[in-house]
């Protein structure tokens, strides 16, 4: 019989590309479904959130300027690596929620699936988006869509890594960069993501992940004045209201979703009017 001691896992924060833990040094338990201890993840902090904006928008010029082909390939490579880690994310899921092996394969493969189906729209937004507008006068007027700047989102509960997906994957197609808080009750598979985009071709800063309470961290997000706009699809019912009145300091943008369609994408973009004259 072997004596050999397992090697727990430890779930940091991921906020610049680097896996810091939390300024604050707290913790607190995430537990199977069955009640017994998994890990201690981070309880982020305000000033976790703070170094999470910085780097996001640092990242948002050089990513707001790839080629929306750039974008799709990067989203592609990061389903592909996803694909790989396949048997990890499972096995994440079960532990946590308890569901059967099948739910969770059909959980990872749909998160797959969403990762390239975003993909594809990167170079098609703007075809859907944008208009040529009629005007009086000599000029050609076009509308084009544009990213928003930085972007924080609220991930549900459940399921915990589609919905992570369903978060995140829409706002950086267009070239916004994120600030995501993942699922309270069920982290891991966020933060093991974390590690597929550490080793992905994303930029470092484009996507950076917070585990914590929502009731501490949603407040702090509608009040910061660098974000640009709020995902709140996770956040409870009751907290949707505060969360607005506070975002309206700076006509912060907050929506909430019910599903994925290219109109979580055009929600965190902005409409750019070009006037050009003919004949120049």
């Amino acid at each position: 019989m072997s004596n050999r001691i397992d090697v727990k896992k430890t779930y940091k924060l991921y906020i610049n590309g680097a896996f810091p833990r939390t300024e604050s040094g707290r913790t607190y338990e995430v537990k199977s479904a069955k009640g017994a201890f998994i890990a201690n993840p981070c309880l982020a902090s305000r000033k976790d959130l703070r170094d999470a904006v910085v780097a996001a928008r640092a990242a948002h010029a050089g990513w707001n300027k790839a080629t929306a082909y750039n974008r799709g390939q990067i989203l592609y490579r990061i389903a592909e690596m996803l694909e790989g880690r396949r048997a990890q994310f499972v096995d994440e899921i079960m532990q946590v929620t308890g569901v059967t092996k099948v739910k969770a394969e059909k959980e990872v493969t749909d998160s797959v699936d969403r990762l390239v189906w975003y993909a594809g729209w990167t170079d098609k937004i703007a075809s859907l988006a944008g208009s040529t507008n009629p005007v009086a006068g000599p000029f050609y007027n076009f509308t084009i869509p544009e990213s928003m700047g930085v972007v924080a989102a609220i991930a549900p509960e459940t399921p915990s890594l589609l919905g992570f997906i369903d978060a995140v994957a829409p706002i950086i197609t267009s070239g916004n960069t994120v600030v995501i808080l993942a699922s309270t009750k069920a982290p891991l598979s966020a933060m093991t993501f974390a590690e597929v985009l550490a080793t992905s071709d994303l930029p470092h800063g484009v996507i950076n992940i917070l585990t914590g309470k929502k009731e501490e961290i949603a407040p702090w997000m509608a009040s910061h004045m660098d974000i640009d706009a709020l995902d709140i699809s996770g956040l409870p019912a009751k907290l949707h209201a505060e969360t607005k009145v506070a975002g309206a300091e700076n006509l912060k943008r907050i929506h909430s979703f019910k599903s994925a369609d290219p109109g979580r994408i055009i929600a965190f973009m902005e409409a750019k009017t070009v006037w050009h004259p003919i004949g120049l």
